[in-house]
């Protein structure tokens, strides 16, 4: 299946985002469709080899709908002209026709207060201005120029046999206008059955400038809802220094090619990832990883397009250019996140479908029982109007999305990627919270700090020892390895060539070395493989009861020595295993270490359940265990072996300084690998859940208050009624204020409890 991410024109609420998906859907070789009313975004799974672009735009355009792919040089270098472009454009279109309709609405309103209020103006009657046929005039460019887009876009919805918020609006101000026309046009008609040919044109014409009004309140907050992608786009340097032919040539990071050497003075951004040959300073990488100390660089170091250098000169080589660099991956991965859906945000998207009928069947009903029951056409027009305009969904539409594009750019303002909205609403409900141990509750770099053998050190049997060890580790990625062999390094030990490597997962590795056979591992390995290890147990329950980890080593099936390995905890674990377990939730350790080493580890940060001595292919399954137990389960790793478990946790959350799998595997990514990470992605999933429900509470109340008195249900008790324009004003301010409310996430900081 292939991924296909459009940017959607003309959607007015979540009406019309439904209305686009059941088109996309219906197109055969789409096998999933994903439409965001909030970013304006399509995500579209769909089998190339059945479909193609230009057939799921046909679909989109048939809906009534206009659609450009959103490409993916705009997520890496910013350059969004044609979104840009159309943004502006129609925001300078919606501003004329506001001040056109702000214009002629303030003359029609003039000319009705006398009619609405008793009081005697001379001078508006000397103005004509409450002349019906004056009014008229007025307020035709207002609804056919001004609101032209309801009726159009009602009129397709109507084709396709739905509705939308641009339906409620076009029945209800067309419902006042044609009235008003003709009690206008035919009085006598009213006047011969006693009643006054009243007209509305001041409803139909304010009603339509106050919705364009909140239209433009609501795309011009919507756009900030983007700053977060906007502060990481413009994050990247424009030009590099590279050295060519000797000199140093100032070019374009477009130009920049893999393998070029890069100067970087004091001061300066860093234009793409490479790693550093030459040189040494210290970079301020906290735009992107959140880690607010900089960070020192030196030969062999890697280093991230768009940090800081703050001061040293370095050259660097370019690993990663253009679409590849980690900034970019970072926009790209915060794109698709804000593109996402929310499990609530589904829930609102059922109730609006069913929403607009409802509402219309409402004022239907509400138009025939007061005309039936008052024989009053004016309460019944009244009551149908505010009905239809009081309804609108608009705003039930914003509440998520809107919450969920600041706060998950607000994650990565903090070095937190979410990569869907899901994992940030699953977030808040964890209740258990598993962490790997070597990478993430200690810093994943080892050191050798024990070497026992059992033949002592007499003619360099401990030198030979560790060649043969160091010789078969080299090979293996383990941290508990490069550990052995940074070791054997320090003690200037010359390293061979290791026959017949293999790598037992969860027990150890073993190799043919200058012809001896060398098996390294776990005690339990060492069991399995029948090898005696009796002379090194006492050492070995020492070298454990100190939290470190111990490593056997046999050669031709005997026990040869034994290495007790340390690694250091990080400097945050135990405060955010305290903080972990302050916010109600329970700390588990899960490692491949035996249990002597793991408990001593655990009860240094604060942790009382450990998993130990688990297999990788275990870890998925001690998961899922956790889940059995009716847990929502959050896992914390950094490794390869940690992949599965991520996968299978509701929430799984990758040491960004980790490897490449673990975080694909994972639903969040803490940038820099400090754990203070995971308690602020909890704190970002609560607060952006709140945010939601308040928007929630926003866009209902005026809905689940206003409709009922629109509808007139307190008239007979308190002659109260929802006058239309007011019902238009409310639901501008709903939209508004659920934009604005989300906005409010941008002040989010994280708490320390």
């Amino acid at each position: 299946m292939d991924t296909l991410s459009l940017k959607l024109r003309g959607m007015s609420c979540a009406s019309c985002a439904n209305n686009i998906e059941e088109a996309i859907r219906s197109v055969p070789g789409v096998s999933d469709c994903n439409v965001n009313f909030g970013v304006e975004q399509a995500t579209i799974q769909y089998d190339l080899k059945r479909t193609n672009l230009e057939t799921i735009q046909a679909a989109i355009d048939a809906a009534g709908y206009s659609s450009y792919p959103l490409q993916e040089q705009e997520m890496i270098t910013g350059e969004d002209d044609v979104e840009k472009n159309a943004r502006e454009a129609e925001l300078r279109t919606l501003t004329r026709k506001i001040v056109v309709g702000a214009i002629l609405s303030t003359l029609i309103l003039l000319g009705s207060i006398s009619a609405m209020t008793g009081l005697k103006l001379p001078w508006i009657r000397t103005l004509w201005l409450d002349n019906p046929w004056v009014q008229l005039v007025l307020a035709t460019p207002v609804l056919f120029w001004c609101g032209a887009d309801f009726f159009k876009n009602a009129w397709k919805a109507f084709k396709r046999h739905t509705a939308t918020m641009d339906t409620l609006v076009a029945i209800g101000t067309g419902a006042a206008y044609f009235y008003s026309l003709f009690a206008t046009v035919f009085p006598g008609f009213f006047t011969s059955a006693g009643l006054m040919p009243d007209v509305y044109y001041e409803a139909a014409a304010v009603i339509t400038t106050l919705i364009l009004l909140g239209r433009l309140f609501e795309n011009r907050a919507k756009g900030q809802t983007s700053e977060a992608i906007r502060k990481l786009i413009g994050l990247q340097a424009r030009n590099a220094k590279v050295i060519r032919d000797g000199q140093e040539v100032d070019v374009p990071i477009q130009e920049v090619q893999i393998g070029d050497v890069i100067l970087v003075r004091p001061g300066e951004k860093i234009p793409v990832d490479g790693e550093v040959i030459e040189g040494a300073s210290n970079v301020d990488e906290a735009m992107v990883t959140g880690e607010s100390l900089p960070v020192k660089k030196q030969a062999g170091d890697e280093v991230i397009g768009a940090t800081i250098n703050k001061t040293g000169s370095f050259k660097f080589r370019a690993t990663r250019v253009g679409k590849d660099t980690f900034l970019s991956q970072i926009v790209k991965m915060v794109q698709q996140a804000q593109g996402s859906k929310a499990p609530i945000q589904r829930l609102a998207d059922q109730v609006t479908g069913w929403f607009v009928p409802v509402v219309i069947a409402i004022a239907i009903a509400s138009f025939v029982i007061w005309f039936n029951v008052m024989g009053n056409l004016t309460l019944a027009l009244i009551t149908t109007v505010g009905v239809l305009i009081i309804a609108c969904p608009c705003a039930l539409g914003l509440a998520t999305p809107t919450s969920v594009m600041v706060g998950t750019g607000k994650g990565a303002e903090n070095g937190i990627l979410i990569k869907g909205a899901e994992s940030l609403e699953l977030a808040h409900r964890i209740q258990t919270i598993v962490l790997d141990k070597t990478g993430t509750l200690t810093q994943g770099k080892p050191t050798v700090t024990d070497f026992v053998t059992v033949n002592g050190t007499a003619n360099s049997n401990e030198l030979k020892l560790l060649q043969l060890a160091a010789s078969v580790e080299r090979n293996s990625e383990h941290p508990l390895a490069e550990a052995v062999v940074r070791y054997a390094q320090s003690q200037q030990v010359e390293l061979t060539e290791a026959k017949q490597f293999e790598a037992i997962a969860g027990s150890g590795v073993q190799g043919i070395v200058l012809d001896r056979f060398v098996q390294i591992g776990t005690q339990r390995w060492m069991e399995e493989l029948n090898i005696d290890t009796r002379t090194l147990q006492e050492r070995k329950t020492s070298l454990e009861a100190a939290g470190k980890t111990a490593i056997l080593i046999a050669v031709d099936g005997q026990i040869q020595g034994l290495m007790g390995i340390a690694d250091a905890l990080k400097p945050s674990s135990v405060a955010v295993v305290r903080t972990l377990q302050k916010l109600g939730l329970e700390v588990v350790m899960l490692t491949g270490d035996n249990r002597k080493t793991a408990e001593a580890i655990a009860s240094e940060v604060g942790i009382t359940r450990v998993f130990a001595e688990v297999r990788p292919d275990q870890k998925a399954s001690q998961i899922q265990a956790l889940q059995a137990e009716g847990k929502i389960v959050a896992m914390v790793g950094d490794g390869i072996n940690d992949a599965p478990a991520l996968a299978q946790a509701n929430v799984g959350i990758a040491i960004g300084t980790g490897t490449d799998v673990a975080i694909a595997a994972s639903d969040i990514t803490l940038i820099s690998g400090d754990l203070q990470g995971i308690v602020t992605a909890i704190q970002l999933s609560r607060a952006t859940m709140q945010n939601i429900r308040q928007n929630l509470f926003f866009a209902f109340i005026y809905n689940v208050a206003g409709i009922p008195i629109a509808a007139g249900v307190l008239f007979p008790i308190f002659g109260w009624l929802l006058n239309p324009i007011i019902a238009g004003g409310a639901m501008a301010f709903s939209s508004v204020s659920v934009v604005t409310n989300a906005l409010r996430l941008r002040n989010f900081h994280p708490k320390t409890i």
